[in-house]
């Protein structure tokens, strides 16, 4: 199976840039983070991407998130839509035929 990708966010202020990368042959999560609030907020942050992808059923994955002042909130949510658009990969669902 190859790796597929689901991104949500933008590089905008008070937003977050999010990328899961589901099927990458390495058992866990990895969590990446970059921006000006991680090293204020690096334990909440990964514990909001680890309880999302948690509550997802997501036990394998990588994530990287580049943030510029993202709330929790928003944080949780750009994970959420990344990994559900990375699982919609998988499955094929968008696909153009």
């Amino acid at each position: 199976m190859s790796t597929v990708c689901g991104q949500a966010g933008t590089l905008e202020s008070c937003d977050a840039l999010v990328m899961v990368l589901l099927d990458t042959g390495t058992p866990g999560v990895s969590v990446a983070l970059d921006g000006p609030s991680v090293s204020a907020f690096e334990e909440a942050m990964r514990n909001a991407v680890a309880e999302t992808l948690s509550a997802l059923k997501i036990v394998d994955a990588s994530v990287t998130v580049s943030e510029r002042g993202a709330l929790d909130c928003t944080l949780r949510a750009r994970v959420e839509t990344a990994a559900r658009r990375a699982l919609a990969a998988r499955e094929g669902i968008g696909e153009r035929r």
